[in-house]
């Protein structure tokens, strides 16, 4: 008897990204792995969970650009990278390093 083959969705972290802890600690992650491009995707699915054009607006930036820019293999300035970060209400703070 054949098997029905296994249906799959993408899975899109933008969809559970639904309050502000939530949100905190999905950033808190990727800034601990200390890798650009997956802070930068992170950003981007926070940005889509809160809404691009909003943020786009709050952040002083085109919509396109801004999903350009926090997309896979986008390089986003750290400049755009703090006006995000602005128009989601955050803000980044330094803590030492334990030893």
């Amino acid at each position: 008897m054949p098997r029905k083959p296994t249906r799959t969705r993408v899975w899109d972290p933008a969809r559970y990204l639904t309050n502000d802890a939530e949100v905190i600690a999905y950033l808190q992650a990727a800034l601990e792995e200390g890798d650009p491009a997956l802070i930068a995707a992170a950003l981007g699915d926070v940005a889509r969970a809160r809404g691009m054009t909003t943020v786009a607006k709050k952040a002083g930036l085109g919509r396109e650009s801004l999903y350009k820019a926090l997309s896979p293999g986008g390089n986003p300035e750290f400049a755009t990278v703090m006006r995000v970060i602005h128009a989601l209400g955050l803000r980044l703070r330094a803590v030492p390093v334990a030893r």
